[in-house]
């Protein structure tokens, strides 16, 4: 669309998202739950779980499916824009360059082919290609394109990446894959889902943020957060200094079991806090453009970033945790 035929007001800004806009009501709001949805619900989520435990076990399929993911949900951020803000975001590059960031960071990581900072190349290419790229479309809404593009890369992209810093740590003999620490992080989430599903349905009253997310409550995330603590204590019981013989690799140099035990509950509470955000970050975005689920690919769960939008900020606080403790 031409911008002299889109644009009679004369603002280039006339209609676009950076306008201030309130946000949109959720569609399909507050639909009872029946049997069959609750059935599909669990089997999709149970499924899920042991999907992601099962393939951290193993770095290929770590690798895999983190990889699909990152993909997956770059793609599914591209179209949901394109769908409800009628833009023209580039999902195929966008979607290409994310997922292959992904395994850039973990060549990177590991020195799998040695190519050092050689192997970002494409990367930048796809940057440059989107920049240029939009020059030659119609239309008055380029940078809101760019804007999406790259907020699509650094919201999804770079965060999954940060799991390569948990999954390979360096010790005496080399380079170890570790899974305890990704999958810390999941259970985690889960178990303040759990928690905060249970507390907050029969006691929440304070609401979290109700212009965002009408049905968090405070009870509810205390409740999950002390599930999560609570999960962190096995963590670190299996990796306590004194059980070598039941986990030989220590994730915490901790000089004391108390200390191990304290560090493993402070991974669990910065996971819950900016997992927390992280939610509402995705909510905020649904509620501006007016949806209820980023997809329906997943049978009552919605898309992947209902699935992922906790972890796209726990990992990376998670992983500056354990870096700098």
């Amino acid at each position: 669309m031409d911008y002299k035929e889109d644009n009679k007001s004369g603002s280039p800004l006339d209609g676009g998202v950076l306008d201030p806009q309130p946000l949109e009501p959720l569609q399909d709001p507050g639909k009872p739950k029946t049997f069959g949805s609750i059935l599909a619900r669990t089997i999709t989520g149970i499924a899920f779980v042991v999907m992601i435990v099962l393939c951290l076990q193993n770095p290929m399929a770590y690798l895999i499916l983190f990889a699909a993911l990152t993909g997956l949900m770059t793609w599914e951020f591209c179209t949901l824009v394109n769908s409800n803000l009628h833009l023209q975001v580039n999902a195929l590059i966008t979607t290409l360059m994310s997922t292959y960031f992904f395994f850039a960071v973990f060549d990177a990581a590991t020195g799998l082919t040695g190519s050092g900072y050689k192997t970002f190349i494409p990367v930048v290419i796809s940057v440059m290609y989107l920049l240029v790229s939009e020059l030659y479309l119609k239309g008055f809404r380029k940078i809101e394109n760019w804007a999406f593009a790259f907020m699509a890369f650094v919201y999804i992209a770079v965060p999954m990446s940060m799991l390569h810093a948990m999954a390979f740590i360096g010790i005496q003999s080399g380079l170890a894959y570790v899974s305890v620490l990704n999958l810390a992080v999941f259970v985690f989430l889960w178990s303040s889902d759990t928690g905060a599903y249970l507390i907050g349905s029969k006691f929440g009253k304070r609401r979290l943020f109700p212009s965002i997310s009408p049905k968090k409550s405070w009870e509810g995330t205390i409740g999950g957060g002390v599930l999560a603590i609570i999960a962190s204590q096995v963590f670190a019981f299996i990796g306590n200094p004194a059980n070598e013989g039941v986990n030989p690799f220590l994730v915490f140099n901790a000089s004391s079991t108390f200390l191990n035990h304290l560090l493993w509950a402070g991974l669990a509470l910065v996971v819950v806090v900016f997992g927390t955000w992280g939610d509402l970050v995705e909510s905020r975005l649904k509620r501006k453009l007016g949806v209820k689920d980023s997809g329906n690919i997943l049978p009552g769960h919605g898309g992947w970033l209902d699935r992922f939008d906790s972890a796209l900020m726990a990992i990376p606080a998670a992983a500056i945790y354990i870096y700098f403790i």
